[in-house]
């Protein structure tokens, strides 16, 4: 986030060992082509999308092992080419989040990212509907943190380079604030999402995503 108490709350978040709040890495320098973000590529830890092997990936996967305790959440959408009508297939999306203590716990050490994202991580690639699911479980905010519950997502479109989308906050929670909704620049689309509850119990939410343009 651009403001400046936005950016105190990641300095503590930092030292919590918390990856960077993706929003932070927004510049407001003028793009270098029309309809294209100047700094699209600025994006810490985005070489996580390829530690999959998107040969195995389907549209659908969990987030974790399934091990975690929390509430339940699934996690949909469809991912649309930048015109955001035809649906685009063969995306990779990379997602990960806080556990229910609020904390990117318990990674493992075969990479950097494993990690710093900590064990709630997963990996999908979108079919030619573009349809996409996650299953995990509902994360928290960061420790006496005023940043909202989020879940981080990257993606990656065949040919290209990765780069990072607007978090998933949940409208109307804790931090998602009239300040907060002015620091979102809306990659990918809109990442401020109203939570559903289900009668099952378990908590649903819709994040459709656009692709952004690309640099020719």
């Amino acid at each position: 986030m651009r403001l400046a108490t936005a950016m105190a709350a990641l300095m503590l978040a930092a030292c919590q060992q918390a990856p960077a709040h993706k929003s932070d890495l927004a510049s407001s320098a003028p793009p270098a082509q029309a309809g294209v973000r100047a700094n699209l590529y600025q994006c810490e830890g985005c070489e996580a999308v390829s530690e999959a092997d998107a040969a195995t990936l389907t549209n659908s996967a969990r987030i974790g092992p399934g091990i975690d305790r929390g509430p339940a959440l699934a996690v949909d959408g469809v991912v649309y080419q930048s015109d955001g009508k035809t649906p685009a297939a063969g995306v990779i999306v990379y997602a990960y989040q806080t556990n229910a203590a609020g904390r990117y716990a318990n990674g493992t050490a075969e990479t950097l990212w494993s990690r710093r994202h900590g064990r709630l991580r997963g990996w999908i690639k979108t079919g030619p509907d573009g349809r996409y699911h996650f299953d995990t479980i509902k994360p928290a905010p960061y420790p006496n943190d005023t940043i909202p519950a989020h879940i981080h997502m990257t993606v990656l479109e065949p040919g290209k380079r990765p780069y990072w989308i607007d978090d998933i906050v949940f409208d109307g929670e804790f931090g998602v604030t009239p300040v907060y909704r002015r620091s979102m620049v809306n990659q990918g689309g809109t990442g401020i999402i109203p939570l559903r509850q289900e009668a099952s119990g378990s908590a649903h939410v819709t994040r459709d995503i656009i692709l952004e343009r690309h640099p020719t």
